[in-house]
């Protein structure tokens, strides 16, 4: 299966793609769970990843950043190769992984998690209050102590700090109230207008998802059941609902 990810491009406009994934194979023991997968994403595009649970959402993500190896395929950030089940690598080249269960150093305040991560010449901790300002009142606050929300928008500028090329962000949505969702969510469109980082989110809340993403793709056990647009897909729902139930493949579209 072949995906392309295309944030709009003004006319003559050309860019390499940020991530590149070729014939991947993904899952535990040298049991394929994602098969033959190909993706290509532009930078400053957001590619909405969906699908039911156990649609292999997850281990794609984590093979793709290096904390499960790869059964088969290549990955290249930026047109330089990932090693193998190589976290280290993946984020020196510009890889970063949020993950769904956010990961943060919870006795540590939120300036002090920021600070943990902050690289040589990257930005400042404060400079994430531009694009999560809610956190300022939080600042000497453990991380532990905050809430769901809190400790996503925490999660989310964390991985920011690394200054990716990529950002892969797992069940942002994960625990939290959907009008919590809707004031975090669109932290991913600036992540990709005003950073030019491409994302990759992973989100169960559909619609949600579409109202910011430039396309999307639905994986159904370890296939792409549709891909397209997100604002087709957000458009059509009984095409989307067919290809949660796996009656519609990418090659009927």
């Amino acid at each position: 299966m072949s995906v392309t990810a295309q944030a709009p491009q003004p006319p003559g406009a050309s860019t390499a793609p940020a991530l590149v994934v070729s014939g991947l194979d993904a899952g535990y023991h040298d049991q394929p769970c994602v098969r033959a997968f190909d993706l290509s994403i532009d930078p400053g595009t957001v590619l909405a990843l969906v699908g039911p649970n156990g649609a292999g959402k997850t281990t794609l993500l984590l093979t793709m950043a290096g904390l499960l190896p790869r059964i088969a395929g290549d990955v290249t950030v930026d047109g330089a190769p990932l090693s193998n089940g190589n976290p280290r690598d993946a984020a020196s080249h510009g890889l970063v992984l949020v993950p769904d269960d956010r990961a943060l150093f919870t006795g540590l305040t939120a300036e002090e998690n920021l600070q943990a991560a902050r690289r040589k010449g990257g930005p400042a901790p404060r400079d994430m209050l531009e694009l999560f300002p809610a956190l300022e009142q939080r600042w000497k606050v453990a991380a532990g102590n905050l809430s769901g929300g809190e400790q996503q928008m925490l999660a989310v500028a964390r991985g920011l700090m690394r200054q990716p090329t990529v950002l892969l962000i797992d069940e942002l949505s994960m625990g939290l109230a959907p009008v919590v969702v809707e004031s975090v969510l669109p932290a991913v469109r600036t992540i990709a207008d005003s950073h030019g980082a491409a994302v990759i989110l992973v989100e169960q809340h559909v619609h949600l998802a579409l109202e910011i993403a430039d396309t999307a793709m639905v994986l159904v056990h370890g296939t792409v059941s549709i891909q397209g647009p997100a604002q087709d897909l957000a458009g059509d729902l009984e095409a989307l609902e067919a290809a949660y139930l796996g009656t519609t493949t990418q090659g009927e579209q």
